[in-house]
C-alpha cells in the first residue's frame, strides 16, 4: 500500500526520554489527532515508546504512559525521539539500539528538541541534513564537530526529519499532512488550532539579532553575527573592524551608543553564555569548554565565569546535577 492511501493508517510512534519538553510533544501529537478528527477516519494511529514501557515525566513533571520500545520497526512508518532537560539521561543503550534496528528495518526516523541529538549518537544523522534545538546545538557540534546543525524549525531529509521544538512541531506536521493528505486539508488542521501562520522549514528558530540586542544598525549587527559565528576563536578588536569594514574607534562607538558596552564586554558575555550551555548539557570537561569558549588557560576561564554568573562552572554544574 502506498504512503498515501488513506486506507492504511500511518504508525507515527514516539520515543519519550526522561524532561522531554511537553509542549514540543503536544504541538507534534495533537495534529495528528485532528487529523483524524477532521477525516472521520483513523488517518494516523500514534503509539507512545519509553525504556521499560515506564511511564516518562515530562518538563511539566507530567507522567505519560508508554509501552516497551519495539523490537523491530514492523509496522511503524515514522519513529520520533523526543529528548529534554538532562542530556545525561538522553543516551539510554537500549534507545540506541532500538533506533539503530528501525533504521535497518526502513522506519523513518525523526528527532524533536534534543532528540536529533540522540540520532547523531546512534550515527544515523551522517551527510544528512538536519537541526537541532538552538540551545542544544553547541553541545551538539563539541560532541559530534563532523555533523553542522542547520538553523531551521525543521529539516525533512528523506527518512530522516529533525526539529528545534518549541511549537515548531506545528509547522513540522503541517508539512508531514499536506504530504499525504494535501495543502487543503493541512490547512484544516492548522485553523483548527488557529494555527494560521505557518513557518517553511528553513524559517529561523530564534528572533533576530536586531530584535534580541534591540539594535539596528547594519554593520553592528554584521559584527554582532561575527561574535556569535566566532566563539572558539575570538577575533581581536582590530580584526573584527577590519572584517566590517571601519576603523577600531568607530567600532567601539557603534558599541557604545548603541549597546552601551564595550566591544569586549559584549563579547566576553557571548562567550560565557555559551559556555554556561555547554557546562550545564554537556560531559565537557571545564578545560575543554574553556577552549570550546575561546579561553586559553581554565583557571582564566573560571574566573570570567564566576565574575559573570556569581559562581565557578564547576559548581553551577554541581548545582544543576543535583536539583
Amino acid at each position: 500500500m502506498s504512503d498515501h492511501d488513506p486506507a492504511v493508517a500511518q504508525e507515527i510512534g514516539f520515543i519519550l526520554l526522561p524532561d522531554f519538553a511537553l509542549m514540543s510533544f503536544a504541538s507534534a501529537i495533537e495534529p495528528l489527532r485532528a487529523a483524524n478528527l477532521l477525516a472521520g477516519a483513523e488517518l494516523y494511529r500514534v503509539r507512545i515508546f519509553a525504556p521499560g514501557g515506564r511511564a516518562v515525566s515530562a518538563s511539566a513533571d507530567l507522567p505519560i504512559a508508554a509501552e516497551p520500545l519495539p523490537r523491530n520497526g514492523r509496522g511503524l512508518h515514522t519513529v520520533f525521539v523526543c529528548a529534554g532537560g538532562n542530556p545525561a539521561a538522553w543516551l539510554d543503550p537500549e534507545v540506541i539500539a532500538t533506533l539503530r534496528r528501525m533504521a535497518l528495518d526502513g522506519v523513518r526516523l525523526g528527532g524533536i528538541s534534543g532528540g536529533p541529538y540522540v540520532l547523531a549518537a546512534a550515527g544515523l544523522l551522517q551527510r544528512r541534513r538536519f537541526t537541532i534545538h538552538w540551545e542544544h546545538a553547541p553541545m551538539l557540534v563539541e560532541t559530534f564537530p563532523d555533523l553542522v546543525p542547520e538553523r531551521s524549525r525543521f529539516v525533512i531529509d528523506g527518512d530522516r526529519i529533525t526539529c528545534g521544538g518549541g511549537v515548531a512541531p506545528l509547522d513540522l506536521m503541517h508539512a508531514l499532512i499536506a504530504e499525504r493528505q494535501g495543502a487543503d486539508f493541512a490547512h484544516r488542521v492548522s485553523d483548527w488550532f488557529l494555527h494560521t501562520h505557518i513557518d517553511p522549514s528553513e524559517a529561523p528558530q530564534r528572533t533576530s539579532l536586531a530584535e534580541r540586542y534591540g539594535a539596528h544598525h547594519p554593520t553592528l549587527l554584521a559584527a554582532l553575527e561575527a561574535m556569535e559565528s566566532r566563539i572558539e576563536a575570538p577575533l581581536p578588536r582590530a580584526a573584527m573592524a577590519r572584517l566590517v569594514s571601519i576603523t577600531p574607534r568607530h567600532l567601539d562607538r557603534l558599541f557604545a551608543i548603541h549597546l552601551r558596552r564595550s566591544y569586549t564586554d559584549v563579547y566576553r558575555g557571548i562567550r560565557l553564555d555559551h559556555a554556561r550551555r555547554l557546562v550545564r548539557q554537556s560531559l565537557l570537561s571545564i578545560s575543554e569548554i574553556a577552549l570550546a569558549a575561546g579561553f586559553s588557560e581554565p583557571a582564566h576561564f573560571s574566573r570570567a565565569y564566576r565574575r559573570h554568573f556569581g559562581q565557578s562552572p564547576r559548581a553551577d554544574r554541581q548545582r544543576l546535577s543535583s536539583g
